[in-house]
């Protein structure tokens, strides 16, 4: 099937009757789930993963990404500890299960103590809130799995995993997409070192393990983080013309990594129009999705508004676009 850059819909765990609506309503035909509430404590079968595709089917949606499995489905490999071996029995054999099931990707990440941010939301335009982190307010002693994992070690383990996940998810025609550290400080959080917060690091990353079948969630949020707009730019005109972006979170913030919140996709530090019309110059033919929105009034837990917001202004940008150059 051929399709063109386009908008979805995302980051639920749970496939109603409403959510299946709404994506349709918002104008979209795609979405993917942020890890699914699915049954098992070690693996994705392939029952279940097939019900959701049929689901999706049935909506006429199309069922995109499966992004993150629970981080205990994989944590003593992303950490190197005794049981990882039975861990990638249970991860290739998720994987393979995708595959037959006609879900086409599955975004990853290699953060074991989780997103970090720091408490007491920044306030945005009307009172809206959005998430924030300021490094110095987190103890840089802190450790959240009893000691210090390093940066080589903790790369010697991705590697051990890629070795090995990768020639499966390459014959289960499936695309593991990679998601930046968040947040990318390049050092350590809670210990543990960050392997995937720079365009260096996954220049190595993607340079390593080069596939069709590997490439990037890219979580525009994260690379502005990183260097803002000239760095998100850099990375889209690097990785998207070696067709290695698979999905775009589509999101921004305010700030370097150090002492960042998230805002509005319409007030953010990236030129937006110039990412879409970038895009389409390297021929990025992936979906975008929201991802993480401001909480505005009157919303759901969800973020229903924040989202249509969202979704409204990806479609109008690639609109433009397309009309500008056709």
């Amino acid at each position: 099937m051929s399709l063109k850059m386009r908008v979805g819909l995302g980051q639920f765990n749970e496939l109603t009757d409403e959510l299946l609506a709404f994506i349709k309503q918002m104008g979209c035909d795609d979405f993917l789930m942020n890890t699914p509430k699915l049954p098992g404590d070690k693996q994705w079968e392939y029952e279940d993963l097939a019900a959701l595709k049929a689901r999706a089917d049935a909506a006429q949606l199309r069922l995109m990404a499966l992004e993150n499995v629970p981080i205990p489905f994989y944590d003593k490999i992303m950490l190197g500890l005794p049981g990882r071996e039975e861990q990638l029995e249970h991860m290739t054999t998720t994987v393979r299960n995708m595959g037959r099931a006609g879900i086409p990707i599955l975004g990853y990440h290699w953060i074991p103590n989780s997103v970090w941010r720091t408490p007491e939301p920044a306030v945005l335009r009307g009172g809206a809130r959005g998430t924030r982190f300021e490094l110095a307010a987190h103890d840089p002693k802190q450790l959240t799995h009893g000691r210090v994992f390093k940066h080589e070690e903790m790369w010697s383990n991705y590697c051990w995993y890629l070795e090995r996940l990768l020639p499966v998810a390459e014959k289960a025609n499936v695309r593991l997409a990679l998601h930046p550290d968040d947040p990318p400080t390049g050092n350590t959080l809670g210990g543990i070192a960050r392997i995937c917060s720079s365009f260096e690091d996954f220049k190595r990353n993607m340079d390593t393990f080069d596939s069709p079948h590997h490439g990037l969630d890219f979580c525009m949020g994260c690379w502005s983080e990183m260097g803002g707009h000239e760095n998100v730019m850099r990375a889209i005109r690097h990785f998207g013309g070696q067709q290695k972006i698979v999905y775009i979170h589509f999101r921004d913030v305010l700030g370097p990594v150090e002492n960042f919140h998230e805002t509005f996709i319409d007030c953010g530090q990236v030129d937006t129009f110039e990412v879409v019309k970038t895009l389409r110059e390297v021929g990025f033919d992936g979906f975008m999705i929201d991802d993480h929105v401001p909480h505005v009034a009157g919303d759901s837990p969800w973020g229903h508004r924040g989202r249509a917001h969202c979704v409204g202004f990806m479609q109008a940008l690639i609109q433009t676009v397309e009309k500008l150059h056709p």
